[in-house]
């Protein structure tokens, strides 16, 4: 791609992410483009249809977790863990909608979602299991477990002001290995 055109491509996934997490993916692709600066032919030729604009908003989010989770290494090991179970919490949180929106278009199973799952396996794996040799955590768990709690957590409305954190807290507590 082009610098201009990989900017323009750039911007409308960033104001795309912003108008979705703002508005709720019902957003129209018009708001998208003038809030990229860009006509909405612009944004047509980087995304054909709705669709490929959120499977890139997406994937771009699940890059970025994934990329911050390498950062988390760093950290000792119950704290890498924690760390990375408030990331997948405030991810999976914000990005539900998304997700949702996104099922309108492609099953569960498409490959799109495999291949998002595969990376965020990749990235989160080698967390918890950092943290289960490091005996923080309770070695009769896994990372699918861990996703379907965490993502539970997530689903939460919550109906007061740290309420969905406070659960984490007692989630995490559970985890955490005592002996």
């Amino acid at each position: 791609m082009r610098s201009d055109a990989k900017r323009n491509h750039e911007r409308v996934v960033a104001a795309a992410r912003d108008a979705f997490a703002e508005a709720g993916p019902s957003t129209s692709l018009e708001a998208v483009a003038r809030r990229a600066g860009v006509g909405i032919g612009t944004l047509y030729r980087h995304f054909p249809n709705r669709q490929a604009l959120l499977e890139a908003v997406y994937i771009g989010e699940v890059q970025q977790l994934c990329g911050a989770t390498q950062e988390l290494l760093a950290l000792p090991p119950w704290e890498s863990f924690v760390a990375l179970a408030r990331q997948l919490v405030g991810y999976l949180a914000t990005k539900k909608a998304l997700a949702h929106e996104l099922m309108n278009y492609v099953d569960r199973d498409a490959a799109f979602f495999k291949s998002c799952r595969d990376d965020l396996f990749l990235a989160g794996e080698p967390v918890l299991t950092r943290a289960q040799e490091a005996g923080a955590v309770r070695p009769d768990t896994d990372f699918t477990e861990l996703i379907q709690l965490i993502g539970g957590i997530a689903k939460i409305e919550e109906t007061a002001p740290g309420q969905r954190d406070h659960i984490l807290e007692i989630a995490l507590d559970g985890l955490r290995r005592r002996d």
